[in-house]
């Protein structure tokens, strides 16, 4: 099996890079609809448009994305030699991984209260938070490539 995995890396490895891809671009884009969402009266024709547009972009990109991002990263990393556990960066981006995940939770979390009406949040608030993945995707790139510590 880990034989067939080794010869499979280089697709494998695309096919991580895409969905992660896909689910960054979920990541930064969901918050940006709140933004829009925060500013507009509850039940009217254009929150009811952002809600499902949300819930499409939930449901339809980053829940794939991700499913598939975990997939795939955890068939690289069970190839034997792909990673060295003794080196810090891997847990420096696994780290952030996990950050990346608890955010795309309290991103369905927020999803669910505009869609019961229910948002306390200023739009104020979806700005600043819009740039945490961006952060974060720089930060485990950096990781990946330069391999610091």
């Amino acid at each position: 099996m880990s034989h067939a995995l080794a010869a499979a890396y280089p697709w494998l490895k695309a096919l991580h890079i895409i969905v992660v891809i896909a689910w960054m671009a979920g990541l930064l884009y969901l918050p940006r609809l709140f933004v829009y969402h925060a500013d507009v009266p509850t039940g009217s024709d254009r929150a009811q448009m952002l809600e499902t547009m949300e819930r499409r972009l939930l449901r339809g990109i980053l829940l794939p994305a991700v499913v598939m991002t975990y997939g795939f990263g955890g068939l690289l990393v069970a190839i034997p030699g792909a990673v060295d556990w003794r080196l810090g960066w891997i847990w420096a981006k696994l780290g952030l991984i996990g950050l990346l995940t608890l955010f795309h939770f309290c991103l369905a979390y927020w999803q669910r209260e505009f869609a019961a009406g229910r948002n306390l949040r200023p739009a104020r608030f979806y700005r600043i938070i819009n740039e945490l993945p961006t952060l974060a995707m720089i930060a485990i790139v950096l990781l990946v490539v330069l391999k610091p510590f």
